[in-house]
């Protein structure tokens, strides 16, 4: 999130000079869903001055009633970015893993990074999955750090936050679901992975059983699609939630700019606010981050012990 840039954004967009700004209010809705909806255009501004990158827009692609746009937008970009980012710093540590700490301890970074990676394989992934869940720290580690850098690149100067598009949560979302459903199926069998929709409790039979397969389907096939739901609007909300407050936040110093005293009390009062929730959003960009490839884990440990 571009800080100075939103304030410089805030002070030109409300269309009013310093001697009308009590005649003209600045746009503060407008400011604040231009800085959070995805685009087709990255902004460079500092101090009155910037640049603009259009991004290109392709025709759509259409398969049958299917209408499919592949052009980059400002999300997409820093989604990409964050992909770029975690494949050449954990290259780098990979290498350096090979070469320098074959015979002895890490230090410095790699350390850090082989602390994060033994805590979650140790405390996430095998205390949810149960044994055999080895195989599945490398794609919890995927999420978590893939969350992680794109919460992250939302709070640098000139960036955006691909977690607060819908799209993007939901891709992950539906990610978790596939791994989710496809570990079911390969660890139940075809029939016991069908007995968690289908679901009755043992030892009925005849009416007793009917009526509770006609109760709890439903509810069971229900509660699969809830799961990925609640992942994708969970990290959604928790990432747009932080960057509409700040910039609410940024929004009264122009709000009541034309006071003539008072101004000087919101605007320290805002910046002072601002600080401390730019310091409260670092803590949600590790934590949601957190919260996701844990319940990935969760529903991951659950379906293979389904029943």
């Amino acid at each position: 999130m571009n800080l100075l840039g939103t304030l410089i954004a805030f002070q030109g967009g409300g269309g009013a000079t310093r001697e009308g700004q009590a005649e003209a209010a600045p746009d503060l809705s407008g400011m604040i869903f231009h800085h959070l909806l995805d685009g087709h255009e990255l902004e460079f501004e500092f101090l009155g001055r910037g640049w603009v990158i259009h991004l290109p827009e392709w025709e759509p692609l259409h398969i049958g009633a299917l209408t499919i746009d592949l052009s980059p937008t400002k999300h997409v970009v820093f989604l990409v970015l964050a992909g770029v980012l975690l494949t050449v710093v954990f290259g780098l540590v990979g290498r350096a893993m090979r070469s320098k700490y074959t015979d002895r301890a890490p230090r410095g970074f790699a350390n850090a990074m082989e602390a994060i990676v033994l805590f979650f394989r140790n405390e996430v992934v095998r205390k949810n999955i149960g044994d055999g869940a080895d195989p599945y720290t490398g794609f919890i580690l995927t999420l978590f750090f893939l969350i992680l850098t794109m919460n992250l690149l939302g709070l640098v100067p000139f960036g955006a936050t691909p977690t607060g598009n819908l799209a993007v949560t939901g891709a992950l979302a539906l990610t978790t679901f596939v791994v989710t459903e496809i570990t079911g199926m390969r660890e139940l069998g075809l029939r016991g992975y069908m007995g968690t929709i289908f679901y009755a409790p043992p030892g009925l039979s005849g009416i007793g059983k009917v009526l509770m397969l006609l109760i709890m389907t439903p509810v069971e096939f229900i509660g699969k699609l809830t799961k990925p739901f609640a992942l994708m609007i969970r990290l959604f909300a928790n990432m747009t939630a932080g960057h509409t407050l700040v910039l609410s936040l940024l929004g009264m110093i122009f709000m009541f700019g034309h006071l003539t005293f008072g101004k000087f009390a919101i605007t320290g009062a805002s910046i002072g606010f601002v600080t401390a929730i730019m310091v409260l959003e670092l803590f949600v960009a590790f934590l949601q981050a957190y919260i996701f490839a844990m319940l990935s884990a969760v529903f991951i440990g659950l379906i293979r012990h389904a029943h």
